[in-house]
């Protein structure tokens, strides 16, 4: 069983390979459903984003960086502990034996999951313009700032038509 800690700290829990957004998915409904909100925080699923050409066509994926591990940040109890190692798809902790251990901050960085925060000056009704990616030199209004993920939702008009694109902050100019 684990030690208790009264601060949130990131874990590493091995699944399946293939099932990372099914367990996660599984995660977020048991705790949820065990009103576990303040004591498991967040959970990510370390992805970068990669060019692939194929048919002659260029596209940008999301490829996982760590296959068949899922990123858990939550206060360890015993309740935690059991939500989390027995969620359907979860083979276990990383760690020895039953015990797991946090990440430590260097860890974090390496793995790209620690993001500095960015302050931005874009509210939520302003224009701005797509600096680069598919959109680039398109136009829209800014419909959410998301400050957790740093991403911004633009609403673009396309082919007439009202289109949301979610971007990174550093996409986007403010007219």
């Amino acid at each position: 069983m684990p030690d208790r800690d009264e601060e949130p700290r990131w874990y590493v829990v091995h699944t399946y390979s293939g099932y990372e957004n099914k367990v996660k998915d599984n995660l977020e409904k048991s705790i949820e459903n065990n009103n576990m909100q303040d004591r498991i925080l967040e959970i990510r699923i370390p992805v970068e984003d990669v060019t692939e050409i194929k048919g002659g066509k260029r596209r940008i994926v999301q490829r996982k960086i760590y296959p068949g591990y899922v990123m858990v940040k939550m206060i360890m109890t015993d309740d935690t502990w059991y939500i989390v190692r027995n969620a359907r798809g979860v083979t276990g902790f990383i760690g020895p034996g039953s015990r797991p251990i946090p990440l430590t901050d260097e860890e974090m960085e390496y793995a790209g999951m620690n993001r500095s925060p960015v302050s931005i000056d874009i509210a939520v009704g302003e224009h701005v313009r797509v600096l680069s990616g598919p959109l680039e030199n398109f136009t829209g209004v800014v419909e959410d700032v998301d400050t957790l993920r740093q991403k911004i939702r633009v609403v673009v008009s396309m082919f007439g038509r009202e289109t949301p694109v979610e971007l990174e902050y550093d996409q986007v100019l403010r007219i």
